[in-house]
């Protein structure tokens, strides 16, 4: 097998619509939230969003991940969770301080996991980090969501529950993520 044979395999290939389909949804949620756009905005933001686990399913079934696919797989789900965050500001669906403590978050464990690698360790994404991303992707889900589609008259707020419980777990994650990570410091200062 050639070399870009490997690197275009089909679960890169995923990975690669997902930055694709971050910039339909922004396109999307710049438009008026008519019922019709607003659900257009949402099938985009959950086949992006589930594309997260239909890349990995692929890449260990068919034994083809690369270091593309490990570099990409998590930048992608940040830009797709970054456009959801940003674009749902304007709209008055989300708090920017929401958006802003999980993004920062979202920076600080990159740089660790950067920090991580340079000193040849390689950090998997934990337990919590993966509840952490389904509670995001649940709750910016329904966020995006038309109102007034179903007969459900608190939506935007369920969205919102779901979004703080979303806030914790990020938060919780990231500490975790740099508890986990603190001997790689204290080496360091050595």
């Amino acid at each position: 097998m050639n070399r870009s044979a490997k690197i275009l395999n089909l679960p890169n290939l995923i990975t690669g619509s997902r930055f694709v389909l971050s910039g339909c949804l922004m396109l999307l949620l710049l438009l008026e939230q008519t019922p019709s756009t607003a659900l257009t905005a949402w099938l985009v933001f959950t086949i992006a969003a589930g594309s997260d686990w239909i890349d990995g399913y692929f890449a260990r079934k068919y034994k083809t991940v690369t270091v593309l696919g490990q570099l990409m797989d998590p930048l992608a789900d940040k830009v797709l969770v970054t456009t959801a965050l940003v674009m749902l500001i304007p709209s008055g669906k989300l708090p920017a301080w929401v958006a802003l403590i999980i993004l920062c978050r979202e920076i600080v464990v990159t740089g660790l996991r950067g920090v991580a690698s340079s000193s040849g360790v390689v950090v998997a994404a934990s337990g919590l980090g993966k509840w952490k991303s389904t509670i995001q992707y649940i709750g910016l889900g329904t966020l995006i969501f038309p109102l007034g589609v179903l007969p459900i008259p608190s939506l935007h707020q369920i969205g919102l529950a779901i979004l703080y419980v979303a806030l914790v777990l990020t938060v919780w994650s990231g500490i975790d993520y740099f508890y986990k990570l603190r001997r790689i410091f204290l080496e360091e200062e050595r």
